[in-house]
């Protein structure tokens, strides 16, 4: 059944879709959008990313499409895929709007502040409210690559759609 997209009905498709993680900084270039593209790879450094032989992967944010939403005047939603390396690393963040992560593949552990860390497995779902702590995001596998579908729901400027935050 195909349900009316309300502003009750948006957190639903939100849900469904699934968005995430706000694990970067994505910024949509609207004049390639509307070629039908989008701008390039954002990478997300991890926690103690740098550091020598121990620094961990960067996460890879994949925009794919920022579209306004007409029943909601002054909100956009923006998908993305999140590619997480083995023993990729998100630290502690916070999204302007709202955020549902679906888990395409691998295993990721996230942990909302607050809350226990959960590891999520492929097909499962986890759900940020605006302003929520995100205390951080990692690739529960040091040998496998995991992916996410990230979707967001926030103001109308598809731009940065996380805050990084001090540990």
């Amino acid at each position: 059944m195909i349900e009316d997209v309300s502003s009750r009905g948006l957190i639903g498709v939100a849900a469904i879709a699934a968005g995430l993680l706000g694990m970067a900084v994505v910024q949509s270039n609207r004049a390639s959008t509307a070629a039908g593209e989008m701008g390039a790879h954002v990478h997300m450094m991890g926690a103690d990313a740098g550091e020598g032989a121990t620094a961990r992967p960067t996460t890879t944010v994949k925009p794919l499409s920022c579209e306004k939403l007409p029943n909601v005047p002054g909100h956009s939603i923006t998908t993305a895929l999140v590619e997480f390396p083995p023993n990729a690393y998100t630290p502690r963040h916070r999204h302007p709007g709202s955020v549902t992560a679906f888990v395409i593949k691998g295993a990721l552990r996230s942990q909302m502040e607050g809350g226990p860390a959960v590891t999520y497995s492929q097909g499962q779902t986890w759900f940020e409210a605006p302003g929520a702590i995100h205390s951080f995001a990692e690739n529960a596998s040091a040998t496998e690559p995991a992916e996410l579908l990230a979707i967001f729901v926030a103001e109308d400027d598809c731009g940065p759609l996380t805050i990084p935050l001090p540990n």
